[in-house]
């Protein structure tokens, strides 16, 4: 199904007169009046064999149809927590088409009971802002996911990646709601079941039942709950669903010591998995591919028909605030906001009509007139904006040192010349002449990437990667504070400017192409200068006079055809993976590749929808 946009419908928390949550848009309540809670252990775990069925296993996945106010997956988290027999990992995937707000969440949990009351508060600190498309929250130290599909059910059901145990189908009445008891949803749940896979629910529609059945289930009844005298149980028929778990254990190699392979070794370490590191910059430490890089800025991009860039920018910023923002403060991004001047009046129109199209949450992103930008930013810069409120800065020297600091992640300087299948794993040598070992490897090192696969694989089956190219580029540092002209937010129009850090702001940057080498260059401050006094309304010379001692710091940017990254495993080679070609948004994107890579590799529900893991994919 190709993607067409539509923006969001959240929900509002009503009550009928029995006070049971109701839905005024279909007409009908949440859960039985019975109990919410009640009516989830008996129908939804009961139904589906728990907690009998998870116990002995090293992760079991749910899948539940109608996210709702969370009852389901506050009873089924709650059962997990209590069994001392069960998995040691639970994950749950949910779709919404209809969210509610955190605040609504925690309005409804007062009808709980008091232990569910603090799962239900963890839940509602957690929750995300009211964006389509996916959004993972993690409890329990990681080993509770909850990933939430945001969007209607018949177009995000074929987007999730899972292999799934067991299915809550929750959904409004069918005469209410047909399109979560539908033959076509029905099949996507089957694609995503594993062998044995049981679904339970309060619905005997004798149309749902037989499109259960139709679409691969083995279908039957039992007492049902709350005045309902049955409910319906069903089992994928033998020959159904995703082969058995075929996890393999083992090191991975991660080739490049930079935002992707840092990102990707700290994502593994999170999961309890080693990997060892190579690039030569870490002869300066683990960020010494960094190293000078006082400050980056990772903002969102949008577009009037969300695609594919702006969607995974969004992911990537919301990847990144639920990676990073739990690391040590001087790692930890800093949310100062960003604010995209307009390089010209006219097109105001055009971007408040954007912003009208995708109906974001203004927690997320907002237009500001001339005087309010002015107001955040500190500076009378005149012009209007708009403000991303989740706008970060980052400093990537110390971000690198933490992602790289797990004590299952081991770092190596040098550089690897050739890959070489050997069994079921690889060797990687380097120019040095030593082996290094591994079950899996990733690709990380941006530029270098193309040229390395290429000793284990025939490049002319990835023209995309192929035909790849490497960019050039400096930022510069300059001091503007005597002269009053130090933003309070990241500023965006032709070239970027940042907040100062140890009294020093950031401008950028450059784009050279056919570059021999990257190094900071007079030609590259005087650019930027000019970019810079673009922004600031001030003359070229003058803020050449701003230029700090420290200079500027330079690097590569490697770029493909159509200006995404390449993220995933090499087909047919499943146990080699790339994680390059990020371009300028290296530290957007390297959260989401991390997770994507870890996420398979543990057999855990994907982060990111399908369609955008094809549009990434190296092929």
């Amino acid at each position: 199904m190709s993607f067409q946009f539509s923006p969001l419908a959240p929900a509002s928390l009503h009550r009928d007169v029995s006070g049971t949550p109701f839905s005024e848009r279909y007409g009908d309540i949440y859960h039985s009046r019975q109990g919410a809670i009640e009516q989830a252990r008996h129908i939804f775990l009961n139904g589906n064999g728990l907690p009998d069925r998870w116990r002995g296993r090293s992760s079991f996945t749910v899948c539940e149809t109608g996210f709702g106010l969370g009852r389901n997956f506050l009873a089924l988290w709650q059962a997990w927590r209590l069994d001392p027999q069960r998995s040691r990992r639970l994950h749950v995937v949910s779709f919404e088409a209809h969210p509610f707000a955190a605040k609504d969440m925690l309005e409804a949990a007062r009808d709980l009971p008091s232990d569910l009351r603090i799962l239900a508060r963890q839940l509602a600190a957690a929750w995300p802002l009211l964006l389509p498309g996916v959004h993972r929250l993690e409890f329990d130290a990681g080993r509770v996911s909850l990933t939430l599909f945001f969007g209607r059910i018949e177009q995000m059901a074929s987007e999730a990646q899972a292999a799934v145990d067991a299915f809550f189908l929750d959904g409004f009445a069918p005469q209410k709601n047909p399109e979560m008891w539908s033959r076509t949803l029905f099949g996507q749940l089957v694609r995503l079941g594993r062998p044995g896979a049981t679904a339970a629910t309060w619905c005997v529609n004798g149309e749902v039942r037989r499109a259960l059945r139709d679409s691969g289930f083995i279908v039957s009844k039992a007492p049902g709950f709350g005045g309902k005298r049955e409910m319906t149980q069903a089992v994928l028929r033998p020959g159904l669903g995703w082969a058995k778990e075929t996890r393999r254990d083992g090191r991975v190699l991660i080739v490049g010591a930079g935002p992707a392979g840092a990102a990707a070794a700290h994502a593994l370490a999170l999961r309890g998995r080693e990997s060892l590191v190579v690039d030569p910059a870490v002869t300066l430490g683990r960020g010494g591919s960094h190293r000078g890089h006082l400050a980056a800025a990772l903002t969102p991009l949008i577009s009037r028909d969300d695609d594919q860039r702006s969607r995974l920018s969004r992911a990537g910023v919301l990847r990144a605030l639920g990676r990073w923002q739990s690391l040590p403060e001087a790692a930890r991004p800093k949310r100062v906001g960003t604010i995209e001047l307009l390089a010209d009046v006219s097109q105001e129109a055009l971007r408040r009509s954007t912003l009208q199209t995708l109906a974001f949450p203004k927690e997320w992103v907002e237009w500001l007139d001339a005087d309010e930008v002015s107001r955040r930013v500190g500076i009378a810069l005149n012009q209007p904006g708009t403000f991303f409120a989740h706008g970060q800065l980052v400093r990537p020297e110390p971000l690198l040192e933490a992602l790289l600091g797990n004590p299952l992640t081991q770092c190596h300087a040098g550089r690897i010349a050739n890959l070489q299948r050997e069994g079921d794993g690889w060797v990687a040598r380097s120019t040095a002449g030593e082996s290094f070992e591994a079950a899996y490897v990733v690709l990380a090192n941006s530029t270098e990437a193309a040229s390395l696969l290429s000793t284990c694989f025939d490049l002319h089956k990835l023209p995309k990667l192929k035909s790849g190219w490497r960019l050039a580029g400096q930022v510069s540092h300059f001091q503007v504070s005597d002269a009053g002209l130090d933003p309070a937010t990241i500023l965006s129009a032709e070239g970027y400017f940042l907040p100062a850090l140890q009294g020093v702001n950031v401008a950028g940057g450059t784009y050279v192409a056919e570059a021999a080498e990257s190094r900071v260059t007079m030609q590259g401050h005087r650019a930027i200068a000019q970019q810079l006094a673009g922004i600031l309304k001030k003359d070229t010379a003058n803020v050449l006079q701003w230029l700090d001692k420290s200079g500027g710091w330079a690097g590569w940017r490697a770029v493909v055809g159509g200006r995404l990254p390449v993220i995933g495993q090499v087909h047919g080679l499943d146990d080699i993976w790339l994680s390059c070609a990020f371009g300028s948004r290296g530290l957007t994107w390297a959260p989401l590749a991390a997770d994507l890579l870890a996420a398979t590799l543990e057999g855990e529900p994907l982060p990111l929808e399908r369609s955008l893991q094809r549009a990434v994919a190296p092929r």
